[in-house]
């Protein structure tokens, strides 16, 4: 099946529309990126993880061979204490019936992929799973490569093939789309505080201006 670029509304990620998988943010696989500065890769995701959660996006962990490439990253894991992730041996994770079904019991056709390493682990299950019809965006600063190379070739290949590249603050800022909703906007600004450097900061001063002007009745 082939897929296309799409353009147009329909073409934004909503917290309705989509699902996040996140593959193999462990030590081990960190201990080779060398596309980005790792403690960067590890805020990043855990950005990326609480994101998905403040939107109620289903999220899938999923990691490979763990009990020698070591345990999700705790920042990660702690904002799903309750879920297991999906452990394997395939590289390809899209070759695991477990998470092709975790994603399938979603019902959501937009799947946004984050992964270490991305000329591998997130290449392959992305190129695979647009094969069978997902419209794929990859996280490209929750991901990295083994060199800036690496990175670079799996992201050009990956948007030749019809995937769209994504950071994880431009996620935040689509799913959040209006200012004037409000509902989860108290968690969405700590977030880009603690994970967002100066945007984080600019927010809180927004939001301070904000509660200021309310409470002179402005």
């Amino acid at each position: 099946m082939q897929t296309f670029t799409k353009v147009g509304l329909d073409a934004l990620l909503t917290p309705d529309n989509c699902v996040l998988l996140l593959i193999d943010h462990q030590p081990f696989q960190l201990a080779n990126v060398n596309s980005h500065e790792p403690t960067m890769v590890i805020n990043n995701v855990t950005g990326l993880a609480k994101t998905a959660k403040a939107f109620n996006i289903p999220t899938i962990l999923t990691t490979v061979t763990e009990e020698r490439g070591g345990v999700i990253f705790k920042t990660v894991q702690d904002v799903f204490p309750n879920q297991k992730p999906i452990n394997r041996t395939y590289i390809n994770a899209w070759e695991d019936k477990r998470v092709v079904d975790a994603v399938k019991k979603t019902g959501r056709n937009k799947l946004v992929i984050a992964a270490l390493w991305s000329e591998m682990c997130l290449a392959m299950p992305a190129i695979h799973s647009m094969g069978d019809g997902y419209d794929v965006y990859v996280v490209t600063d929750a991901s990295g490569g083994v060199s800036a190379e690496a990175h670079d070739m799996a992201i050009r290949r990956l948007v030749a093939a019809g995937a769209q590249p994504i950071t994880w603050l431009a996620m935040a800022g689509e799913l959040q789309r209006d200012w004037a909703r409000t509902e989860r906007l108290g968690e969405v600004a700590q977030i880009l505080s603690d994970h967002a450097g100066a945007s984080g900061s600019v927010l809180a001063w927004e939001m301070q201006l904000l509660r200021a002007s309310e409470v002179k009745g402005v």
